[in-house]
């Protein structure tokens, strides 16, 4: 959790620091990401599947990736992983509760009420369509989340969305060539959150999605919009109000309830 926080943060830190613009951004995070992982796959000499789930699963990556950045132009740290995590998290347990995994509604209401609170802006409202993109960010990632419970290689899996998105990377580049800006710094940026953040974070994700319910995975990331603003606080000078730190004290308590509650609950189920 702690890595998807450094991802709002860095992509937050590129986008309004730099002049590099969210499509190079982006790019550049896939690409060094999929070098990282095809380093990794080639020392331990295996070599990247291509099936038709890590072609969805790919397409879901790019597009998280690209609206995110996006997003990111006029959200702070903290908004915009509360938009990216709200939306993912409710796909994720829609899927659960379809499916019958039993957990605490109080934990759940919990979350969300917290979540709700902390999104309720203090003075002005987020622009619509940063948020809206957010919207669609977070749609593609709580996608991608579940296609990681399908199982296999966690890190076989992850590699192959990367390596399979850079051809769509390229062809973004392409397509907005007359707007890219890639300023050095922002590029470095993009490397960090593309190589460490992202796609070692995502093989462990990716493993760790696998060993827990639906519920679960989406329940525990609500605590990631809280990590994203403090350290959107502490490095950026963003504001994090005493409603706001209440509202996080609620969602961590919900994540905690919802988590213990679906455990035991699987427990009893063995």
């Amino acid at each position: 959790m702690l890595a998807f926080a450094a991802n709002s943060l860095l992509t937050r830190m590129a986008l309004l620091e730099t002049s590099i613009d969210p499509a190079s951004f982006s790019s550049i995070r896939l690409i060094a990401g999929a070098v990282t992982l095809a380093c990794i796959l080639a020392i331990k000499g295996i070599k990247p599947s291509v099936t038709p789930t890590g072609l969805l699963s790919a397409a879901l990556l790019f597009t998280y990736a690209v609206a995110f950045s996006f997003a990111y132009r006029g959200l702070d740290t903290g908004a915009g992983a509360l938009v990216l995590f709200a939306s993912s998290q409710l796909l994720m347990m829609s899927f659960g509760l379809v499916r019958g995994e039993k957990t605490s509604l109080w934990g759940i209401v919990l979350a969300l009420g917290g979540l709700i609170v902390f999104l309720l802006p203090s003075d002005t409202s987020a622009p619509l369509r940063y948020s809206a993109m957010m919207l669609v960010a977070g749609i593609a990632w709580g996608s991608f989340s579940l296609l990681g419970r399908a199982g296999g290689s966690a890190l076989n899996s992850t590699a192959s969305s990367f390596i399979l998105a850079v051809p769509l990377s390229l062809a973004l580049l392409w397509f907005l060539r007359d707007q890219l800006d890639i300023n050095p710094v922002g590029a470095y940026y993009a490397l960090l959150s593309g190589s460490v953040t992202s796609a070692l974070g995502y093989v462990v994700w990716y493993w760790v999605r696998t060993q827990m319910a639906a519920i679960t995975a989406g329940t525990v990331q609500l605590s990631v919009p809280v990590l994203s603003a403090i350290l959107g606080v502490l490095l950026l000078d963003e504001t994090l109000s005493l409603r706001d730190i209440l509202a996080a004290g609620v969602v961590l308590l919900g994540v905690a309830l919802t988590s213990w509650t679906t455990r035991m609950a699987d427990k009893a189920a063995k």
